[in-house]
């Protein structure tokens, strides 16, 4: 079943927390819930984080159900045994809440939440280190799985796994454990054509962020080497639906619709709300989202 997801990111931001710091809570989840009518929402730092019913019971107040939540991996600098301890109580919240997928992506070494850092300053992996890497990762998404949740990674701008080859090489050098949160704004911004890169892993994906990207934008972050959060105030991502984005999400619901997918879609669009309205975006993402989803047949 397909179900509809928002991020908190479009009001609140994470990784620079004054970006909506004067947005209140209550806000967001109305905007989001009743207001929009999203069927869920992932994880921020607003929302309670060591107490699983607290979340559940907060979310569910205004009609909203957990979706998932970033989980931030050190694996480059630490063993399978301790990540598995340090995502103890990250994992409880997340079977409490009936969750499917644990969202990660490894930050031991990435540069996105550095606010004075040129994203193409970001780490890469070499081919053997990849393998260690993948291996790892590998191994922790089985204990995972031995939960009940299925580890889905993210492709990131700023981290290790962000052009198509390295998400090549990342799924080659992991196994059937290991899923893919395909995230279609970071995979272009990245280098990647969303189009193609998801039909040659589509049997890998287990999550969908339907993000889009300004190239205006985003070619300025290059051209001018900004950070990532630079490029988030600069207005580097959008929604779907937005005239000035560049990704065309006719063609990638369809190839989730023809694969048979039945997991989550989430806007996930950080903007300045100082500047883009999150009610106004966010809603024009989930109708552009629920019109392409119903032409395609995929609800």
């Amino acid at each position: 079943m397909i179900r509809f997801g928002t991020n908190p990111i479009a009001w609140a931001n994470d990784d620079d927390q004054t970006i909506g710091k004067d947005i209140p809570t209550e806000r967001i989840l109305a905007e989001a819930g009743r207001l929009i009518g999203f069927d869920g929402i992932e994880n921020g730092h607003r929302w309670p984080q060591d107490d699983p019913e607290a979340l559940r019971s907060l979310l569910a107040g205004y009609g909203l159900v957990f979706v998932s939540g970033w989980y931030s991996t050190e694996l480059l600098v630490r063993s399978v045994e301790e990540e598995i301890e340090a995502v103890q109580g990250h994992l409880a919240k997340l079977k409490h809440n009936g969750c499917k997928v644990c969202i990660v992506c490894e930050c031991s070494n990435t540069v996105h939440g550095s606010p004075d850092v040129p994203v193409n300053d970001r780490p890469r992996l070499s081919a053997e280190e990849m393998a260690v890497f993948g291996a790892k990762i590998e191994a922790f998404g089985a204990y995972l799985a031995g939960e009940g949740v299925t580890l889905a990674y993210h492709h990131h701008m700023g981290t290790v796994v962000e052009s198509p080859e390295e998400i090549d090489a990342f799924l080659a050098a992991t196994g059937p454990a290991t899923h893919l949160l395909f995230d279609a704004g970071h995979c272009t911004f990245g280098g990647g054509d969303p189009e193609a890169v998801l039909r040659k892993h589509v049997g890998r994906v287990a999550h969908f962020h339907a993000k889009n990207i300004r190239p205006d934008v985003t070619a300025r972050v290059r051209t001018e080497g900004l950070s990532f959060l630079q490029g988030v105030l600069a207005g580097a991502f959008t929604v779907p639906g937005d005239q000035e984005g560049a990704v065309d999400f006719t063609p990638l619901l369809q190839i989730l619709k023809d694969a048979d997918y039945d997991g989550w879609i989430v806007i996930e669009a950080e903007q300045d709300p100082e500047v883009r309205n999150p009610l106004l975006y966010q809603t024009l993402g989930l109708h552009t989202l629920k019109r392409i989803a119903g032409e395609v047949g995929l609800i």
